[in-house]
């Protein structure tokens, strides 16, 4: 619970002077105003962040943590819950949507493992952080323990703290995990306004 603590600890606001700079700046730019919508508001929430007017995003990381629900005993993914493994499988190999976007972007790519329910092929590329193999069955009691769930905070803080001391300016966090996502009704049980 320190490394948790220090960190809530350090987490300053956003620095406003710079956030006013950076919007000035926005302002002065050959565009009308707010034409670059979210956009703009998020450059300028990064400066505040980064606490300088003109903050700079060359050093990226895109960081996927993926663990197995127990709640998917409850039938509430489209798949088993094997699918987590394969998919991490399949990141590995550099076959996912997040890859494309990550190279896309010139993110380096973090993967790791906090809680698949199966053991995992050593890869240089995987962070192994199993807090459990996969949660319990949230629909019949706590699906972790509050030590548990500690674990896993403290656990995404050395991440990125490890990836910080690689350099970076900006981090992008995703799972993957059968059972995250509820089933989607089949459209003929669609009412005709959710259609």
């Amino acid at each position: 619970m320190d490394l948790l603590t220090r960190t809530i600890e350090n987490i300053k606001s956003l620095d406003k002077k710079a956030m006013d700079e950076a919007k000035a700046r926005q302002d002065q730019l050959t565009k009308p105003a707010g034409s670059l919508g979210r956009l703009e508001e998020l450059s300028i929430q990064i400066a505040g962040i980064q606490r300088k007017a003109k903050p700079e995003i060359k050093n990226k990381a895109m960081i996927t943590m993926a663990g197995d629900h127990g709640v998917v005993d409850e039938k509430v993914g489209n798949w088993p819950r094997e699918v987590t493994a394969q998919m991490v499988e399949n990141f590995l190999r550099g076959g996912a949507g997040i890859n494309v976007l990550a190279r896309q972007a010139g993110a380096r790519i973090v993967f790791v493992d906090m809680g698949v329910a199966s053991d995992l092929k050593p890869n240089k590329q995987l962070i192994v952080k199993k807090i459990d193999y996969g949660t319990k069955n949230m629909c019949r009691g706590p699906a972790m323990t509050e030590e548990q769930a500690v674990k896993a905070i403290e656990s995404g803080i050395e991440i990125v703290n490890d990836e910080a001391k690689k350099g970076l300016d900006i981090v992008g966090t995703g799972d993957m995990g059968i059972g995250t996502r509820r089933r989607a009704a089949p459209s003929s049980q669609l009412s005709p306004g959710r259609r």
